[in-house]
């Protein structure tokens, strides 16, 4: 699976920089995240419960952060594994400043699952990521707005 998208943050790119490295941000971002630990540097443990059609389950990840350049970009890479199967995804999230204090984050990423929930189909499972990272995003965008409203 691939895709990409972007969304505009009305937010300097140093202010998303700071929300997009803040654990307890992600963590509120992520669907059915329970828990988010730091491992080490730019590592984390995540207990995540999805609950999306068939891809419904809990899952025992690590989140890494890698290839970070300051206020500008770093690669996402995500392993997990529970009942319904492993999934191993990387993406890549790139910042750019707006002319008006606002900025642009573009992602794409790959990802690829096994075990049990690869059974449901390319076109499910294309379907639950994105509904997954629209989210994801969605929630992010939020998180800014209503930061810059009591700013």
């Amino acid at each position: 699976m691939n895709g990409n998208g972007s969304v505009e943050l009305n937010a300097t790119v140093e202010q998303v920089w700071a929300k997009i490295l803040d654990p307890e941000v992600l963590a509120e971002c992520m669907m059915g995240c329970k828990e988010l630990v730091l491992v080490e540097d730019g590592k984390y443990r995540a207990d995540l419960a999805v609950g999306v059609a068939a891809v419904k389950g809990k899952y025992d990840a690590t989140i890494q952060l890698a290839d970070v350049i300051e206020r500008k970009s770093y690669k996402l890479i995500v392993r997990g594994e529970g009942a319904p199967g492993f999934v191993e995804a990387e993406g890549l999230i790139e910042l750019a400043p707006g002319e008006d204090g606002s900025t642009t984050l573009t992602y794409t990423y790959t990802a690829e699952v096994g075990g049990k929930v690869a059974s449901i189909g390319q076109r499910m499972l294309g379907g639950v990521a994105k509904l997954l990272i629209t989210d994801f995003f969605k929630k992010l965008k939020k998180h800014v707005d209503k930061e810059q409203k009591t700013a």
